[in-house]
């Protein structure tokens, strides 16, 4: 066989889930309304996290970062997709292919690892709350945020680069909403079963230790709960956490069978649809978890959106 090279000045073709669609111009239009919401809710929420002094809290700390996050990793993919479909051009240059699939691993590893810090706040607060301020004090916040970026960018730039330096076949389409591991291996002239290997053990480690710690938390969590005296107290702990679960379930089920699911049980079609569901469907549908219910966001909401955005009226005129 033949060998397309795929080098700096060539690309490929992103045959995503708007070209396999039955009825593509109203999949396009939900995509864009979604990316709207996501840019909007994520972006509100971002703002009253920073502006409002009454959530400089560790919970909302990290809560801000999961919108950047969000913001962000639904940013690198939707444009993208959009533009490609209005403008009926899907081509994507070689160095665009790896950038863009760097930023999703980065901002998906970082989303993966920040989820299990925040179960472990929530752990802290219920079940130790007198020293909740020592164990989540500033700095150790801004460290955990820290440490998510920077370990997910390390995994996303060794993946990247070694993804990235197969000889890839004639083919240039890449049947996927991205570019993201697994539809570029399926390119590949070469043998990458060593390499699906690595991307499983790393997907295993990323995923499942993250996952087992928040089950834990959750599990001594719920423990203390049921304990607690105030009726009151209980309520509104079981619904704090029952949003963060929530967004977990949304987050690590599908990313869980993107890259932990062995490739024998993947599609074209499923992954494109798992795909889209955790960049585009969950950023936009994330803040609305959290704050809908929550009603120190909803009062932090009003007291910016009033000082800032609510115009002034001009005085009145006395004859």
């Amino acid at each position: 066989m033949d060998l397309w090279n795929a080098t700096l000045g060539s690309g490929f073709l992103l045959v995503g889930i708007l070209h396999d669609s039955g009825s593509p111009e109203l999949l396009c239009a939900t995509i864009t309304v979604l990316y709207m919401l996501a840019l909007t809710s994520n972006g509100l929420l971002l703002l009253v996290t920073t502006m409002d002094v009454r959530l400089h809290v560790p919970m909302y700390l990290l809560l801000g970062q999961l919108s950047l996050m969000d913001l962000l990793f639904t940013s690198v993919v939707t444009p993208k997709a959009i533009m490609d479909f209005l403008c009926r051009d899907n081509s994507i240059s070689f160095g665009g292919c790896a950038l863009q699939m760097f930023l999703a691993l980065t901002l998906g590893g970082a989303e993966d690892l920040l989820l299990a810090f925040m179960a472990y706040d929530r752990y802290v607060a219920i079940c130790h709350p007198l020293n909740y301020m020592i164990f989540m004090r500033p700095r150790v916040c801004w460290s955990i945020v820290a440490l998510s970026w920077i370990l997910a960018s390390l995994s996303a730039l060794g993946h990247t680069v070694y993804t990235m330096h197969f000889s890839f076949c004639k083919s240039r389409h890449i049947r996927h909403l991205f570019c993201e591991i697994p539809p570029m291996l399926k390119l590949a002239c070469v043998d990458t079963s060593r390499y699906e290997l690595l991307v499983y053990v790393t997907g295993v480690t990323f995923l499942l230790l993250p996952l087992t710690a928040i089950v834990a938390s959750y599990t001594l969590i719920l423990f203390t709960v049921l304990h607690m005296p105030s009726k009151e107290g209980r309520k509104k702990a079981l619904l704090t956490c029952l949003s963060h679960l929530t967004v977990v379930g949304m987050f690590y089920g599908a990313a869980t069978l993107m890259y932990v699911l062995p490739s024998s049980f993947h599609s074209t079609k499923q992954d494109n649809i798992i795909s889209a569901f955790y960049t585009m469907v969950t950023p936009a549908l994330n803040p609305l978890i959290y704050s809908l219910r929550n009603k120190e966001v909803m009062g932090a909401l009003r007291r910016v959106l009033g000082k800032y955005v609510r115009p002034t009226q001009p005085p009145l005129q006395t004859g």
